[in-house]
């Protein structure tokens, strides 16, 4: 008989699996490609802003073969496969941004824990003017570099300009956002090299490199797993407000904050196309839910001082 623990772990692991099974199907179903383009971006004007098909007016409106779950967008595209592909594109750019920070946030506290004095202090305080510095903008000049930089070569690709456009985001996203996940790092270095154990590697001369990798980084992987999973929410929302305002993820490759910007477009008082804008919404708002309830109930787990 499995206790109640192991139970609760196990159910949580299907689910988790579960999610991900749905998750990359339903990715397959919304790239797929018939012949007349990828489902995601293939346009039909015919059916352009059809309600969802599960509303009672849905069926007089559509030509009878459309299937929209979520309705469709101004140019006939599947709103459904849209938030598919766009929620693929705000989640990996999350996650890439998320291990930008946790990386940067990890060596810099690190360094800064195991030098200590002048070298830690001025760190430190290098952390302290970034913080005082608005974040937002300092991701707004990067990205409209990077895309002033694709305007200037025309002679890039397409593909390779969507690219560096996806590139600088989440670089832009994760270089801001290490500041927190530093100071973390560096209270927990300060803290265990105050123990024993690092007196003794210092007195039988165990090398620098050598005590991070084999003594400091394996104490503070659950510190730093756990701020991870906590900043990739934070990144996914940074992404999705930047992409809402046009300087992030552009056309034609969705995500929810551009299919949320197209949807808010929609509202008028004459034709209220709600669905625009309340899917990708709904989408973002439980991935965030998600994502927040999973980091904080992981620290719980790490460091049970934090319940209180």
């Amino acid at each position: 008989m499995l206790s109640k623990g192991n139970a609760k772990k196990l159910i949580l692991i299907f689910a988790l699996f579960g999610v991900i099974v749905v998750f990359a199907t339903s990715f397959f179903w919304a790239i797929s490609d018939s012949g007349d383009g990828r489902r995601f971006e293939r346009t039909n004007v015919s059916n352009a802003l059809l309600p969802p098909t599960w509303l009672s007016d849905a069926a007089n409106e559509s030509d009878g073969d459309t299937m929209a779950l979520f309705g469709t967008d101004q140019l006939g595209r599947d709103l459904l496969a849209r938030c598919i592909v766009g929620g693929a594109i705000s989640i990996c750019v999350g996650l890439f941004a998320a291990f930008i920070a946790v990386f940067i946030g990890t060596a810099w506290g690190t360094i800064a824990g195991m030098q200590g004095g002048k070298i830690d202090a001025a760190m430190m305080r290098g952390v302290d003017i970034l913080y005082g510095l608005p974040s937002i903008m300092l991701v707004v000049l990067i990205t409209v570099a990077a895309n002033s930089f694709v305007q200037g070569n025309p002679s890039l690709s397409s593909a390779l300009q969507e690219f560096v456009n996806v590139v600088a985001l989440l670089s832009a996203i994760g270089i801001v956002s290490w500041l927190t996940v530093s100071r973390v790092i560096r209270g927990q270095v300060r803290s265990l090299m105050q123990r024993p154990a690092m007196d003794a590697c210092k007195l039988i001369g165990v090398g620098p490199l050598r005590t991070c990798m084999h003594h400091l980084i394996p104490a503070l992987l659950g510190t730093i797993v756990v701020y991870a999973t906590l900043t990739v929410p934070t990144a996914i929302l940074s992404e999705a407000f930047l992409s809402f305002l046009g300087i992030g993820i552009r056309e034609p490759l969705p995500s929810w904050g551009n299919l949320a910007a197209d949807g808010l477009g929609q509202l008028n008082p004459v034709h209220s196309r709600w669905w625009l804008l309340f899917w990708p919404c709904i989408c973002i708002a439980v991935t965030l839910v998600a994502m927040n309830w999973f980091g904080q109930s992981l620290r719980k787990r790490v460091d049970p001082r934090s319940q209180g």
